[in-house]
């Protein structure tokens, strides 16, 4: 047989092995891929993690707050831990998200300013104009801006890479939290006294979608599926809500009485979620489709 007789039968036999591999690897996901299951991983330092992105080195980054001491904490998509104490023990460290500039960035809720720490851990800080104003959340925009949000104040902030600070208020008393880029060119905010999910344009205009009293939302990430996915810190669940402002569904987490809080993407290709539990300790995943 001639080799260009032999071509269609080499290309017949390289797309069976091509088809072959891909149903073996869709064949070997691990058990946790269903929609909607979750899995916990106990912290060694058994702290009290609050928020959670993901870094640049494809691991979990997350901050721990416990009797005034802060730390950062570290996790592989493996489980496992790296813990970092932080140099400003009553800082009151509390949000952290990945930059635009390649480094992060994370509030100190005790002392009202945001910082920047490098990837070689050198750290600036810069104060938020309004005192006392407790910030909680920060997000990178898709401006190319910081933006944060501030309890006490009850405002949402942008900070650019260079440290200017604009201040945009809400609703008073609301009690505005987490904060996260959406799939629509918005960040979106989680009110917790008001029960609601917040939308501002990066021009500052703000629009207010309410969940249910009592609930708590706290933490708040854009979702691999196009949604935004929140935490319940008193439903003690995972929410989600479309970009139109439709709630989709509540998956409650088995241990009972975590509180949950922050919430983030998971690094990569993955298909689910990550979000801390304050009260139990632990990490949990929880997968979006």
């Amino acid at each position: 047989m001639t080799i260009s007789g032999l071509r269609p039968r080499l290309v017949a036999l390289l797309t069976a092995i091509v088809v072959s591999v891909g149903l073996l690897s869709l064949s070997s996901a691990p058990a946790w891929a269903a929609a909607g299951t979750i899995k916990e991983f106990p912290i060694p330092t058994k702290s009290a993690p609050l928020a959670i992105t993901a870094g640049p080195d494809r691991a979990l980054w997350f901050t721990e707050f416990t009797n005034g001491a802060g730390a950062i904490g570290r996790i592989t998509t493996q489980g496992n831990f790296t813990v970092f104490p932080f140099p400003t023990a009553s800082a009151g460290v509390s949000g952290i998200t990945a930059g635009p500039d390649g480094n992060l960035w994370f509030v100190f809720s005790s002392v009202n300013q945001i910082g920047r720490i490098t990837t070689s851990g050198s750290i600036t800080e810069f104060p938020i104009p309004t005192t006392s104003s407790f910030p909680v959340g920060i997000a990178a925009g898709p401006d190319g801006n910081l933006w944060f949000t501030e309890d006490f104040g009850n405002r949402i902030g942008r900070i650019t890479t260079s440290g200017s600070i604009t201040e945009f208020p809400v609703t008073m008393g609301s009690g505005p939290r987490g904060i996260t880029a959406g799939p629509d060119g918005n960040l979106w905010f989680t009110e917790l006294n008001a029960g609601s999910i917040g939308r501002i344009t990066p021009g500052g205009a703000i629009t207010e979608f309410h969940v249910s009293t009592g609930s708590g939302p706290f933490g708040i990430a854009a979702g691999p599926d196009g949604n935004l996915w929140f935490t319940e810190f008193d439903g003690n669940a995972i929410d989600r809500i479309t970009p139109s402002g439709s709630l989709t569904g509540i998956f409650g987490i088995p241990t009972a009485l975590s509180r949950p809080e922050g919430i983030t993407a998971g690094p990569g290709h993955m298909i689910g979620l990550w979000f801390t539990e304050e009260n139990a300790s632990k990490i949990g995943r929880i997968t979006s489709r």
